[in-house]
């Protein structure tokens, strides 16, 4: 299996990757949602089984994601625990 995993920030796709295990698995930064579009479209081509994406996305940014590979492929959206919304605001704001 091919899994890819897209983090939102002050990235640069171009430069912020790495990949592990032969590049079986992959780790992405990408700055806004349509540059993770283009990534999951590129990593689609490539023949990505799995993508999974951080609580940045918001569910709208999934959502994006999804539509962008056709719904074709699996796509996981990581989110925190309620009781934790606090020390996440925290540290994101």
């Amino acid at each position: 299996m091919k899994f890819a995993f897209l983090i939102m920030g002050e990235f640069d796709s171009e430069k912020d990757r790495q990949s592990i295990h032969g590049g079986a698995a992959q780790i992405i930064g990408v700055s806004n949602i349509e540059e993770a579009c283009r990534e999951a479209k590129q990593l689609q081509r490539e023949g990505i089984d799995c993508i999974e994406v951080c609580g940045a996305f918001g569910e709208k940014g999934v959502e994006a994601v999804i539509q962008a590979t056709d719904n074709q492929i699996p796509v996981g959206y990581v989110v925190h625990l309620p009781k934790q919304d606090k020390l996440f605001q925290a540290l994101f704001g």
